[in-house]
Order: structure tokens, then C-alpha cells, then sequence
């Protein structure tokens, strides 16, 4: 790793841990602190991304899944009230959400650079969340995946609840799921005004 990405380095690692801190902490009914942090590593990923390219920009996600993959192997040994703070389910899926989408999220960004600058961030992040969503919550607590991990009960996140409390009836999951995604789209709005800020300051790669 090059100086020049320490910044995005320690700023993608100081996002990853405080968002594994505060995910443990409840905001509401169906969100929790880490809803509100974890967004902004597609900030980074964008940020690296414009300014020193597409390479720079997986080495900036490959330290956030490392450092993401040794939080995760941290909580599963922390035994909380009704067992082990990060399940082996929750743990495969924060791994393997972040690094998909991350991952999509530079691929998607490098496609659109050459458009209108707000263009590639706004299309990256929006998908990248989207994707990054459902593969999460998917893994984590759907009963269809419970042979993932046989031992891990889940059957408080399939509780039928309606939606967000009066839309549907929809498995308790599926209601966190969505309040997760909706944080993830309004901050990809409110994120292109420091990634334009940031980014006009440094000289973009392209």
C-alpha cells in the first residue's frame, strides 16, 4: 500500500469498526447506530475510486473486508444475553455482502466516470447498497437459509409482523431489511455533497 491511500485506509477501517460497535445498539424499532455509519463506506469507496482509481479503490475495500472478517471473528467469541453477540450466519453475511457490493460499487463507479460526476457515485452506491442489502439480511435471518448455520436459531427474525409496523405482513427480517435500505438510499443522496467537495479539492485520477 502506497501512502497515498492512507487516508481511505484508515477511514474505511475506522468505519467498519465503529459500525460493528454500534450495530450492537438500537435505534428505534427497526434500526440500529451502525444503519447510520456504515453507508459512508461507500463514500470512501467512491472517494478512492475518483480520485486515485479503480485499483486503489479495491485495496480500499480488501482492508475493510479484512478488518471487517477480524470484528466479526471478535463478537462470535463475546457471549451477550441470548448467546454470541455475532453469529456464524451474521458473520458470512456482513463478510460476503460488503465485499460483493463493494466490489460492484467500484466496478459500477469505473463504467460511469466518464459521465456527469454525480452519475457514477449516486448509480454505484444506490446498487452497491441495494445489493449489499439483501445479500446481508438474506444470510443472516432467512429461514430459507438456515442450513448455513443449522445451530443458529432465527426464528425470533421470521416472526410475521406487518411491515414497518402497518404495511403488509412480512417476516420481522424483511421490516429491517427495508428501514436498513432506506437509510442506505438518503445517505447516498446526502453523500454526493461531501464526495463533490472532497474530490474538487484532489486532483481525479481521470
Amino acid at each position: 500500500m502506497t501512502r497515498t491511500y492512507l487516508p481511505g485506509i484508515i477511514a474505511m477501517a475506522a468505519i467498519v469498526v465503529a459500525s460493528n460497535i454500534l450495530v450492537q445498539f438500537l435505534y428505534g424499532q427497526w434500526l440500529t447506530w451502525g444503519a447510520f455509519t456504515y453507508p459512508l463506506a461507500f463514500l470512501v469507496t467512491d472517494i478512492m475510486n475518483r480520485v486515485y482509481g479503480e485499483a486503489a479503490a479495491r485495496r480500499v475495500v480488501l482492508v475493510g473486508f479484512v478488518v471487517g472478517l477480524i470484528c466479526s471473528l471478535i463478537g462470535t467469541q463475546i457471549i451477550g444475553e441470548f448467546g454470541p453477540l455475532v453469529t456464524i450466519r451474521i458473520a458470512i453475511g456482513s463478510g460476503l455482502a460488503f465485499l460483493v457490493a463493494q466490489m460492484l460499487d467500484v466496478a459500477i463507479f469505473s463504467a460511469l466516470r466518464n459521465g456527469k460526476w454525480w452519475r457514477a457515485p449516486l448509480a454505484s452506491t444506490l446498487i452497491g447498497s441495494t445489493v449489499d442489502t439483501i445479500l446481508f439480511f438474506s444470510i443472516a435471518f432467512s429461514g430459507a437459509l438456515s442450513f448455513i448455520s443449522p445451530a443458529t436459531d432465527v426464528s425470533w427474525a421470521s416472526e410475521a409482523l406487518p411491515l414497518l409496523g402497518f404495511g403488509p405482513v412480512a417476516p420481522l427480517w424483511v421490516s429491517l431489511a427495508v428501514a436498513d435500505w432506506t437509510v442506505k438510499l438518503s445517505l447516498a443522496l446526502f453523500a454526493l455533497i461531501p464526495f463533490r467537495l472532497i474530490t474538487a479539492r484532489l486532483r481525479p485520477a481521470t
